[in-house]
């Protein structure tokens, strides 16, 4: 079993990411998703990642 992890600060990049990374040969345990959001000043900043078991 192999871990792979993504970290993005856009939904559409964690996606992207996870595209190009995924092969139709690896089979995929499982994938846990994680969106956190903090505030810095008076801006929101928001962290997506996922998180993919796979052989």
């Amino acid at each position: 079993m192999k871990v792979k992890v993504f970290d993005e600060s856009h939904e559409k990049d964690l996606e992207e990411a996870i595209n190009n990374f995924l092969d139709d040969e690896m089979e995929i345990i499982d994938i846990k998703y994680s969106v956190s959001v903090s505030i810095f000043s008076e801006e929101q900043i928001y962290c997506f990642s996922a998180l993919i078991l796979y052989k």
